[in-house]
């Protein structure tokens, strides 16, 4: 039964490779990248196939067909088995050897917890606290990796290194939030837009994406730090007044009087006495609660961007303040409606979750990261077809009446 259902899923997710052979070999690298063993590099996954692994290699890393096609049909199916309450965004570091692999460089990976040599690969998935799924794909390229953003003494080298690993010119240092915003950008060309959009402080703390998001119609639930300035919701813009002395002021809309301060410094003046005890899930160990402060602010900042009349956003902050703690020691920002539930709140707050657990099966059963090859589309094709694995076991599981794959 399961050989005939992975048959007929890769009939469907390969229908847009127009050459027969194409088809048949992304069937087999999908066939290897779920058999066991330990290593899902081309080599051992041909010696278990008992295929050669140089037409592996040639279909992953020389033969042409569009990554972007098969990656929207797996998306399109995703959404169909997982039926998400949420998206999450989230990166995931590569360890690597050398300097050949594209985007390999010092960098801080929070997978790993340090600086390290690796990949940073960026992600979309598909959420509920029950089943995940990654969307689309993003490879980071480190300022060092563009030889735009170099000094003009290493661009020569810079530009060589690119060359090899066939890195399209287009492709430029931007920040994680930048490919986040151009993958929600891409899904929604092929008609697939986020119930909402969850994100650790990596992403939350960054107002130019949640504008980015505001401006997309994209309702977020993100965590930020403390240290964030917001001003409370009754507060509103001011008149500019000229003292008299010196330039007149070139601007002459409203400001905000300086009465912003620090989510932590909102919270604390709200008081222990203000926090909920909120249930989100059951988890491993049991029932999953704490003790939650929700209040309205404006988040303040020259980035964020005012609405029609002229007023800094209302959004939704959330701080996990335990019983057993003399500090909050989470805060979340989020534009879902006033009208939301607390409870609600809290269980998008805390389904990023899920990718967490995406990665790891990705990574320890599926070989994400175990790609040797140095290509900018190799990579790209390989955690695609990771993708298309970690869909059909998602499937599969979606189905109690299915046995799990051997």
């Amino acid at each position: 039964m399961v050989r005939q259902r992975f048959e007929a899923f890769a009939a469907d997710v390969f229908t847009p490779l127009v050459r027969s052979d194409q088809r048949v070999k992304g069937e087999t690298y999908l066939r290897g990248l779920l058999l066991d063993g330990r290593r899902k590099s081309m080599q051992p996954m041909a010696d278990r196939l008992g295929v050669d692994h140089q037409g592996l290699q040639q279909f992953v890393t020389t033969s042409t067909w569009d990554t972007t096609a098969v990656r929207m049909r797996l998306a399109r199916r995703a959404v169909d088995v997982v039926g998400p309450v949420a998206w999450v965004v989230d990166d995931t570091g590569f360890p690597k050897d050398g300097k050949g692999s594209p985007g390999v460089a010092r960098q801080y990976s929070g997978t790993l917890g340090k600086v390290a040599n690796c990949q940073i690969g960026v992600s979309v998935h598909a959420v509920t606290d029950t089943a995940s799924c990654p969307l689309d794909w993003r490879l980071f390229l480190p300022t060092s990796w563009d030889d735009q953003a170099v000094d003009d003494a290493d661009r020569p080298e810079v530009a060589a290194r690119r060359a090899r690993c066939g890195i399209p010119e287009r492709e430029r240092h931007r920040p994680k939030w930048s490919l986040v915003v151009e993958m929600l950008d891409e899904l929604a060309g092929h008609e697939l837009r986020p119930p909402l959009l969850a994100a650790d402080a990596g992403y939350g703390d960054n107002s130019q994406f949640r504008g980015a998001l505001d401006e997309r119609g994209v309702g977020y639930i993100m965590q930020v730090k403390g240290d964030a300035l917001a001003h409370k919701p009754d507060v509103q813009p001011v008149p500019r007044v000229w003292s008299g002395r010196g330039r007149p002021p070139t601007r002459t809309d409203p400001r905000y009087p300086k009465t912003a301060v620090s989510l932590v410094e909102h919270v604390h003046a709200a008081g222990r006495q203000a926090a909920e005890t909120i249930t989100w899930r059951e988890g491993s160990k049991g029932v999953m609660s704490s003790q939650f402060v929700f209040l309205r602010v404006r988040p303040a900042g020259h980035r964020v961007a005012r609405d029609a009349d002229g007023l800094l956003p209302e959004r939704w902050l959330i701080a996990q303040w335990p019983d057993n703690e003399a500090e909050p020691v989470k805060y979340w920002l989020s534009s879902l409606p006033a009208t939301t539930g607390h409870a609600d709140l809290v269980r998008y707050g805390k389904i990023r979750w899920r990718i967490e657990h995406d990665y790891r099966e990705l990574k320890t059963g599926l070989g994400l990261d175990h790609f040797e090859g140095r290509s900018w589309i190799g990579w790209h094709r390989h955690v695609t077809l990771v993708t298309a694995a970690h869909l059909f076991i998602t499937e599969l599981r979606s189905d109690p009446k299915a046995p799990a794959p051997a």
